[in-house]
């Protein structure tokens, strides 16, 4: 027997972010090889599975690559329906193409899916667009991070040549950002802002100026988190600097400040949603 092999994106964590691919295979998933920071909720929707924990956090111990990428081709083995959940989408900073790779070697069928990366969400939730007419029309998605071996990808250069850039993995090495994007010649007044949880109950968001980034960085909570990057952001810190001129709170809920719904009952919507897909085929 040989299963299929699903990448699927959970989005920025938010349960009801998931699309409706990705909510049907959860349910439909024999085993699921999830990753670190995937919410309870949105593993309520894997009501028939096995869950095993594979992912990765920077700081503390992580499951090498390679054996993750042996695990989904043993599963497939054993399995009818292997799904590994990454956080955001799969395919951007999740090493997708490693898993794709390896298990394409061992003849096994792979499909992606799709899901909300967090720099979409982070927009939608501050109602800030990342190509705001007039202002910007280039947008770059990168990373400071890179592998022990590998060359310098030349990331803040990107940074600097772009109009707005979503920086994943960059929080915790504020100071270095600061100082690399400095070097690339983006003006320390740049807005910046770094947007915690997104999507999540908690979610905030702290604003400022690239010389600011390392005091913003400082107050994180210790939730994932998003570096943005670019003169869109300069709305975000004027109710920032309000508050801190009054000597209040530097920090505000992402969101429109709207009364929150009630609590949503993720089994019971997962067991719905996936009867009415079942009599839509």
């Amino acid at each position: 027997m040989k299963g299929v092999v699903y990448l699927v994106g959970a989005g920025p964590g938010a349960a009801d972010l998931l699309t409706l691919r990705a909510a049907r295979l959860l349910g439909e998933a024999d085993i699921v090889f999830h990753d670190a920071l995937i919410e309870p909720a949105v593993l309520e929707f894997c009501s028939k599975a096995i869950r095993i924990p594979v992912g990765k956090r920077s700081g503390r111990h992580s499951t090498a690559q390679h054996f993750i990428n042996k695990r989904l081709a043993d599963a497939a083995g054993r399995y009818r329906t292997v799904v590994r959940l990454k956080g955001g989408d799969p395919m951007l900073f999740g090493r997708a193409h490693e898993e794709i790779a390896f298990l394409k070697s061992k003849d096994i069928s792979v499909e992606v899916v799709p899901g909300i990366t967090a720099a979409l969400a982070a927009s939608a939730e501050l109602g800030v667009s990342l190509t705001q007419r007039l202002a910007a029309r280039t947008v770059v998605f990168a990373t400071p991070r890179t592998a022990k071996d590998a060359e310098p990808s030349g990331w803040e250069k990107a940074v600097a040549a772009a109009d707005t850039a979503a920086l994943y993995m960059a929080a915790g090495d504020a100071q270095y950002v600061m100082q690399s994007l400095l070097a690339a010649g983006v003006a320390p007044s740049t807005p910046v802002a770094i947007a915690e949880s997104v999507s999540l109950e908690g979610s905030s968001v702290g604003a400022g100026t690239l010389a600011e980034l390392p005091r913003l960085a400082a107050r994180s909570k210790g939730g994932p988190a998003l570096l943005l990057v670019g003169k869109v952001f300069a709305a975000c810190g004027e109710p920032q600097r309000v508050q801190e001129e009054r000597g209040e709170a530097a920090e505000r809920p992402l969101g429109d400040g709207k009364a929150e719904e009630g609590p949503v009952d993720h089994r019971a919507f997962a067991g719905a949603l996936d009867q009415r897909l079942q009599r839509s085929r």
